[in-house]
């Protein structure tokens, strides 16, 4: 368990505290500071539903906690932040602190909280966690599994094909001229015996790779029909866009989180896309340069929409032409697009989050 200090504040008033949170897997190290930046104390709590309620219930012996500053919101504090957001708590993503801090002040679990809470009272830390508790986390969970079953299909593919290519010619022969289809549904109809010689072998771990391939292809059709379902209840609209699938629409989505409130305007939409350009100018040379920053899984589905549209859509390809009339590269029309498909797409989330959120009545 991590080093404890603790100092109550016994004033009579109840005075206004900031939390920073150092996450880890089975244990977050906490800091409480005033608002003036004072260190109240530092304390380590087992992660779960109730070292979680101890640490809310610590932070709060000090005075009145408002605001917490949470490494990792997406991944090891993700559960935290959800239980502080539910108590009325305002949390921040905090990001870790940069290299030239971490040298002057060295390192350690009590000094990354109180760098945390210092984040987060300075204003450096301005980004309001994702909450997480809605359609848009169960589109990631769908997708981020999605993900990694196609990976072990494309994996099984390559080693079917690999074991075809060491195989006995007359085997090999037998599947010429297949397609990958074919030969998935060939490899799976194999009759299979005893184990006993190289020949026997192949056969048997082409049976094997090619049943796998057909029980994880089930599976990625499933789980894109699962998130299909949930982001047309979520944001219908989304999907009717052209360009826009299920799995673009996802990538976008996730990145906006189920509280897309949290960005103040399209611009913060597009700086997380990393389609927003970044100022570069110096002296007398004024300039913007590429933004090589943001979800870069969300930049990529803002180029698949534009490379989409630029092939079926009218109006973009007129955007096109014109823009290219004027000087401008292909390139540089690219990242135009995607800006104002990043605006669209924020609009049309906006829109949905309002038509779900709870009546105030």
């Amino acid at each position: 368990m991590p080093h404890t200090s603790t100092l109550v504040h016994t004033g009579p008033d109840r005075q206004v505290v900031v939390l920073g949170v150092d996450t880890h897997k089975d244990v977050h190290v906490a800091a409480v500071l005033t608002e003036m930046g004072s260190v109240l104390g530092s304390s380590g709590f087992p992660t779960g539903s109730d070292g979680y309620a101890q640490l809310l219930a610590w932070a709060r012996s000090f005075g009145v906690l408002r605001r917490a500053g949470v490494e990792c919101t997406g991944s090891y504090g993700a559960a935290l932040a959800r239980v502080l957001a539910a108590e009325g708590v305002e949390v921040f993503e905090v990001s870790q602190p940069d290299k030239a801090a971490r040298r002057r002040r060295g390192k350690s679990d009590e000094v990354d909280a109180e760098a945390a809470a210092r984040a987060v009272l300075s204003g450096r830390a301005t980004a309001i966690a994702k909450s997480g508790d809605g359609p848009v986390e169960m589109v990631r969970l769908l997708r981020r599994t999605k993900e990694s079953a196609v990976k072990a299909r494309t994996q099984a593919i390559n080693q079917l094909r690999a074991a075809l290519v060491v195989a006995d010619p007359g085997l090999r022969a037998s599947f010429d001229g297949l397609g990958a289809k074919a030969l998935i549904r060939r490899c799976a109809d194999l009759a299979v015996g005893p184990v006993a010689d190289v020949d026997s072998a192949t056969l048997y771990v082409l049976r094997l790779l090619a049943t796998r391939i057909q029980s994880l292809s089930q599976e990625i059709d499933a789980l894109e029909q699962l998130m299909e379902e949930v982001i047309r209840r979520h944001v219908p609209a989304l999907l009717d866009r052209v360009g826009i699938g299920p799995d673009t629409a996802a990538a976008l989505l996730v990145t906006a989180g189920d509280n897309p409130q949290r960005l103040e305007k399209e611009g913060s939409f597009a700086a997380l896309c990393g389609a927003s350009p970044v100022e570069a100018s110096s002296g007398k040379s004024q300039r913007r340069r590429l933004n090589r920053g943001g979800d870069r899984q969300a930049n990529a589905a803002l180029y698949r929409i534009v490379l989409t549209r630029l092939r079926w859509d009218d109006r973009t390809r007129a955007y096109l032409q014109r823009r290219t009339t004027e000087g401008k590269t292909r390139r540089e029309v690219i990242r135009c697009l995607k800006r104002y498909v990043a605006r669209e797409v924020y609009a049309l989330i906006k829109a949905a989050t309002a038509d779900h959120a709870p009546d105030p009545a």
